[in-house]
């Protein structure tokens, strides 16, 4: 897959809508949402329970359709899109890393990096050498026969970052990703995240609810009530 240039628009929402019908009553979570997120930026979603920060992230990672407006991934409306053809273009395009991590516990770590590109028909040779420099990538080097349960929980959100990594992506959409971990661990993770960034060029949407997680992005995007109320750079750039 052709990587696309830095600047280059991956994702556009184009004044989006999401309602939800609850009986008789209809619940606006987006309200007219524009957002583009551009090849090679590191940026948060940020707002508190009910603003609106995980529809408009089920809309990023294409994991649902607008009401109303548009939702481009690379240029391609996904609404024009099978539930089939999202599923694929999500494998492709889209690397989750989830707060509680949805490591599978039988597998070891490698295991759980070489399963994405299972799926995607990466040749059997490549998966194993993608993994195991994935894993190098994240400082797990020692620890890619160990299955979830004999990790710590950073160490577990780090090869989460190495699976999402697996399929070469065009966009990482980390969903709360120090929301399990503690303080300590949770750095760690955020500094690797800005490391990536800034060495690798990677594309990071970062949904979360806490300012001091938000400072590490780049650029920051506020939400409230199913609307972006400020945008403004992050601190720790």
């Amino acid at each position: 897959m052709r990587k696309l240039a830095i600047g280059t628009p991956v994702i556009e929402l184009k004044g989006v809508w999401k309602t939800y019908v609850m009986g008789d009553v209809e619940v606006n979570a987006l309200q007219g949402i524009d957002f583009t997120v551009r090849a090679g930026e590191f940026v948060a979603i940020m707002g508190p329970s009910g603003s609106g920060k995980s529809t408009a992230m089920n809309m990023i990672g294409c994991l649902d359709i607008p009401t109303r407006g548009k939702v481009l991934l690379a240029g391609q409306d996904i609404s024009e899109l099978s539930e089939s053809e999202l599923a694929q273009i999500r494998g492709k395009r889209i690397g989750f890393i989830f707060q509680k991590f949805n490591l599978i516990n039988t597998l070891t770590s490698k295991e759980n990096v070489m399963l994405p590109m299972t799926f995607q028909g990466v040749p059997e040779r490549e998966r194993h050498a993608r993994a195991e420099r994935l894993l190098k990538l994240v400082d797990l080097q020692d620890r890619m026969d160990h299955r979830p349960s004999e990790l710590s929980g950073g160490q577990q959100q780090r090869v989460a970052i190495a699976r999402a990594l697996a399929v070469e992506p065009e966009v990482i959409l980390a969903d709360e990703p120090t929301g399990n971990l503690d303080s300590k661990a949770g750095e760690n993770v955020l500094g690797f995240l800005a490391r990536l960034h800034k060495e690798k060029h990677t594309t990071i949407v970062m949904v979360t609810h806490d300012a001091h997680v938000a400072e590490h992005a780049q650029r920051m995007e506020m939400l409230s009530d199913g609307k972006v109320v400020e945008r403004r750079t992050g601190g720790k750039r």
